[in-house]
């Protein structure tokens, strides 16, 4: 009988809050940070801000600098194993927040994965007003931030699996690569179109309402780093809709959404384009003294795109019907819808911390400030839009200066001329001098009359942040004198929000900002070292270089935040932690070789044993009292070859209720000690203790009398990470060479080598009174094996960088993992049950799934060229690049829409052989002129054919519909036909066989037209779709109109004034009590 296990899953992750560019795998975004926001809300407070963390989103409330709630989706692996409720292990690289022009309507949020793929999450207003209203955070559950997979509390949307919105709608078009941007259309006009941008610089347009691809957009050779949406003529029906695109290549794209086509690239950047924003540039006083019919005929749209090289440049986007009439834009190419003006500088005095290219540019929503940030910069730059009276003011003062040095020029020139020139002096040239005037913008000649850049923005002030940025966004709402608040994202894991105040009328300085407050407590700023557990499995100990914190593992809320730190406040990087007998005190070792004891109530480090080893503290272990002894021991091993044991005992004086350590025993050994262990038999005489060094070798000595008992060899490359069971029978170990063995305590003999792990394993722990036990990776793997039988269980991905520390609970019911991606996942043991064949089948599909994937990752445009190289080799490259396709379709072929197709086939051809089966029944019984009905087919769940075909068409989700109908032959895309008639007739699914009748008519127009038999089905087809659809758009519009109606009543009766003495008491106590 095959031996099964339960299922482990991730349930949860915490200690993030920002994880943007925190792990080489996951691509860097300037969208990284936005806010939850509608037009119907004015207060500033009720916004919270998404951030990045992980594989989910955490919205903050800024107000009280605490979350509020999570928005992530459960993972449903392969195969149809597992609970199906498991959080997703994918990481999220950008996300956007549409706008809602109302409260009723949902808000959307999309998000840009690792993977290549789209999700869009729905957010409930509703839903979303428990939460910020919810005065606090005590209870983390009823908040929806704990998921768990153990117990059955449930939040307040109803149960615990479910996260702050449901189920997102998945959009596939990128295949492998990452999307490195997400952007909503927020134009006046535009409902639920989505542009999303990957690293193989392919731009996607998607209908989020019809939950389908539009089509994709082709022309960047690089990663394509930034998205805006923009219509200069304020309506994309009497203008152009546009997009606009940045990419690594160095270009920036204009396109013709309505043509799908390119119409202007942008060249002149000097290096790859980092980052762009487009916005209507909307000075303070122009949006308060003209009418919002004056504001919306003289929009000013304004590119502002960041480049490599440092440069911000400005360019103009022009009304296309306004330079199409003006007159002195005759002789100008009119197909240019973009002009350059110049590039933002800042002052001379202003000194940047660095030389880098600009990571990201955010217009404010408002548009009157934009920000600037340079990569691996401390720095944000804010500048302000002057209105159109300031910005001709600063235009003739520059012009006038240019003349008053132009005159000054000439006059030196002619005092100059009777001056006596050399043999060897060249002739002075005016060309000469008019190239040294124009040294402000080598890359475009700008007429010296035009408004330029500088003339429209001015340099407000700068943001000055406590360490690297790496993404902000600004507040939606204005502070009340008139400043501005920005929310930065550091690279140290944490949020901060400044404050830039109004400057007054007369300051000529630009005005610094002040930190309002600091959102650091709820993540790490670098890698997590040590994961350690409780006796009780309440609480959590996680260290990283010079920070320890302790968790609420139930609700997982951060109870202290504490800097580790020598008597001489010099810190001290962490490397190891564990929580002493009683969990009141943590001991801490450090690479300076000091041992810490914090009090877990105070967070205050009450004892310091400094230079207690003369080199770095790389493992210590607490030995448990044996029954009827009081004494706890402490053993530390160190990279000064010695193994230490140490006597916890009570401090005298004051600190008596503080323990102290005091040295004991010293073990020499002959390298370097990696790791070491105690055994847990609690007889003294039995006690063993587990020593590894960088000899490759575990050295086992009795804990009494530290005499040699075993030497474990058979690793090849020193072992960093071992654990004995509870019964002290076998011993696994792990180390650099990616092995995993298994020794038995009593002989020392090696009972298997197990191999899985593609890189250094840096931590084993054996579940509590089992021999199965779950190592972790430097490969950002965890996986639990079997030490009976010697094999893998489960392998567990989710973590985006190395994995360097496990904690398993004491019942085994739960593992905590740790790793440098700053992140701690919750692994929970499910009911669901693991069978290793189905898991070894899952894995081989993955694998494959990986192979198939990266070959259909191949570009339609790339097919096309190649197929016309091979069909005439002297096409020249010119030509190659000329013809290539602008835009393609937007969804790709996978394998779930070849699997839909099949299913589609599948389903026409028994709708056929029904359809023939009750048509010979029909005749025999007319014949037999009886009266019986025939039996309900099962095989078609008792449906006619064409309700079954309408029910499989239903099953194929809307992003892969049109994929999996291209699949379909001929032949079955004329009987598919037959069928959509007949649904049509019914009245039946109305709008999806109306969409599918055109695509497939559009998809085969040329066989349709050659196939003269299908001529009297098309006719008819056609009336049909216009007789249905019609009746559809009365019956929504006559539904429109009865609900306008009700509102307008319901807002009359509201402000309708009752006149309570007309009421008579009568009148209401009328009939009351009687029978």
């Amino acid at each position: 009988m095959q031996h099964t296990y339960l299922r482990y899953e991730c349930a949860d992750a915490f200690s993030l809050s920002c994880s943007s560019g925190s792990t080489p795998s996951v691509p860097h975004s300037s969208s990284i940070l936005a806010f939850l926001r509608s037009k119907g809300k004015s207060n500033s407070s009720n916004h919270p801000v998404l951030s990045l963390a992980g594989s989910q989103l955490i919205g903050y409330d800024l107000r009280r600098g605490e979350p509020l709630m999570k928005i992530g989706h459960r993972e449903v692996l392969s195969g149809g194993v597992g609970t199906g409720r498991a959080l997703n292990s994918g990481q999220i690289v950008c996300l956007d927040v549409s706008e809602t022009n109302n409260r009723d309507n949902d808000v959307k949020v999309a998000t840009g994965w690792v993977d290549g793929s789209v999700r869009v999450f729905s957010l409930d207003p509703k839903e979303m007003a428990r939460f910020t209203s919810s005065g606090s955070s005590d209870d983390a559950s009823q908040n929806g931030l704990v998921h768990s997979l153990l117990h059955g509390n449930s939040n307040f949307l109803g149960s615990s699996d479910e996260f702050a919105c449901k189920e997102p709608l998945l959009l596939n078009g990128h295949g492998s690569s990452p999307v490195q941007f997400v952007v909503f259309d927020k134009n006046k006009g535009s409902v639920g179109r989505l542009a999303s941008a990957g690293s193989d610089g392919v731009v996607i347009l998607w209908d989020v309402v019809a939950e389908t691809g539009l089509f994709r957009l082709l022309g960047h050779r690089g990663p394509v780093t930034g998205i805006s949406f923009i219509c200069p003529t304020g309506s994309s029906a009497s203008g152009m809709d546009g997009l606009v695109t940045s990419g690594a290549d160095g270009l920036v794209k204009v396109w013709d959404l309505n043509g799908q086509c390119c119409v202007q690239t942008l060249t002149g950047h000097r290096g790859s384009v980092g980052c762009l924003d487009c916005s209507i540039l909307c000075p303070p006083g122009e949006a308060s003294s003209n009418t919002s019919d004056d504001v919306e005929s003289k929009k000013k749209w304004r590119l502002v795109t960041g480049c490599e090289d440092g440069q911000v440049r400005v360019w103009s986007v022009e009304d296309l019907e306004a330079e199409s009439t003006s007159e002195d834009m005759e002789s100008a190419d009119n197909d240019e819808v973009f002009r350059y003006v110049g590039s933002l500088q800042p002052p001379a005095n202003f000194s940047s911390s660095s030389n880098e290219g600009i990571a990201s540019v955010h217009f404010h929503h408002n548009g009157h400030y934009v920000g600037v940030c340079r990569a691996n910069d401390r720095v944000i730059e804010i500048y302000a839009a002057r209105s159109e009276v300031e910005a001709q003011k600063k235009r003739r003062r520059r012009l006038r200066r240019r003349r008053e040095k132009q005159s000054v020029a000439a006059n030196a020139s002619e005092k100059g001329e009777s001056k006596k020139r050399g043999l060897l002096d060249d002739p002075e040239s005016d060309d000469e001098q008019d190239k040294a005037e124009s040294k402000e913008d080598q890359l475009v000649e700008l007429s010296p009359d035009m408004v330029k850049a500088m003339d429209e923005f001015e340099f407000r002030g700068t943001i000055r942040a406590t360490h690297k940025i790496r993404g902000f966004a600004f507040t939606p709402v204005l502070e009340r004198g008139g400043g501005i608040r920005v929310v930065v994202a550091l690279a140290t894991n944490a949020l901060e929000v400044h404050s830039l105040p109004k400057p007054s009328k007369n300051a000529q300085v630009a005005v610094t900002s002040e930190k309002v407050s600091a959102l650091d407590m709820y993540g790490h700023p670098t890698g997590i070292r040590s994961v350690s557990l409780s006796s009780e499995d309440s609480m959590a100990c996680t260290v990283s270089k010079n920070v320890v914190k302790i968790w609420n593992v139930s609700s997982r809320s951060c109870l202290r935040s504490i800097a580790a730190a020598s008597s001489g406040n010099a810190s001290c990087y962490c490397l190891c932690a564990a929580f002493l007998p009683g969990n009141m005190h943590v001991v801490l070792g450090t690479r300076e070789g000091h041992l810490l004891l914090i009090d877990v109530a105070s967070g205050d480090i009450v004892y310091r044993e400094e230079n207690a080893h003369d080199g770095a503290i790389w493992s210590l272990d607490i030995r448990q009292p044996s029954p009827g002894q009081d004494t706890m021991s402490l053993v530390t091993g160190s990279a000064d070859k010695t193994v230490k044991f140490f006597e916890v005992e009570s401090q005298e004086g004051e600190n008596s209720r503080h323990p102290m350590l005091v040295h004991a025993r010293t073990l020499q050994m002959s390298d370097d000690v990696m790791c070491v262990r105690f055994s847990h038999s609690t007889d003294p005489t039995k006690r063993l203790v587990f020593v590894a060094s960088l000899d490759s070798t575990i050295k086992v000595f009795f804990d009494d009398s530290l005499k040699f008992f075993l030497s474990l060899y058979g690793h090849k490359l020193p072992v960093l990470a071992f654990d004995s069971s509870d019964d002290d029978t076998i011993l696994a170990s792990g180390g650099a060479d990616k092995s995993i063995k298994i020794f038995g305590l009593d002989f020392g003999d090696t009972h298997r080598t197990l191999y899985g792990h593609e890189d250094s394993i840096t931590d084993l722990r054996f579940v509590k009174r089992t021999h199965n036990f779950f190592t972790c990776s430097k490969d950002s793997t965890v996986r639990f094996w079997d030490g009976d039988r010697f094999q893998q269980i489960l392998l567990l991905n989710g973590h985006a960088s190395e994995v360097c520390s496990l904690a398993v609970s004491r019942t085994g019911a739960f593992v905590l993992s740790g790793g440098m991606d700053r992140q701690v996942r919750v692994w929970e043991r499910t009911k669901d049950i693991v069978f290793l064949d189905e898991e070894r089948e899952r894995e081989l599909e993955e694998v494959f799934d990986k192979v198939d994937g990266s070959k259909r990752d191949e570009n339609t445009s790339d097919v096309l060229l190649r197929a016309q190289k091979d069909g005439d080799e002297g096409l020249d490259a010119d030509d190659e690049t000329d013809e290539k396709p602008q835009s393609e379709a937007a969804v790709k072929q996978s394998i779930l829409s070849v699997s839909a197709g099949d299913r589609i086939m599948e389903a026409v051809e028994l709708a056929d052989e029904e359809s023939k089966e009750i048509a010979a029944f029909k005749k025999l019984q007319e014949d037999k002129s009886g009266d019986n009905r025939r039996a309900p087919n099962p095989m078609l769940f008792g449906m006619d054919p064409s309700q079954y075909v309408l029910w499989v068409l239903r099953s194929v989700k809307s992003v892969d519909l049109e994929q999996s109908l291209l699949v379909l032959p001929l032949k079955h895309v004329e009987r598919l036909m037959h069928y959509l008639i007949l649904l049509l007739r019914a009245g039946k699914g109305i709008e999806l066989c109306a969409k599918i009748s055109v695509f497939l008519i559009k998809a085969h127009q040329a066989q349709i037209v050659a196939n003269r038999t299908m001529m009297t089905p098309l006719r008819e087809l056609q009336t049909l779709v216009r007789m249905r659809t019609t009746e559809i758009r009365d019956t929504a519009g006559f539904n429109i109109a009865a609900m306008r109606i009700i509102a307008r009543i319901a807002n009359e009766k509201k402000n309708e004034r009752i006149n309570y003495e007309e009421k008579s008491m009568k009148d209401i106590w009328a009939g009351l009590g009687k029978a």
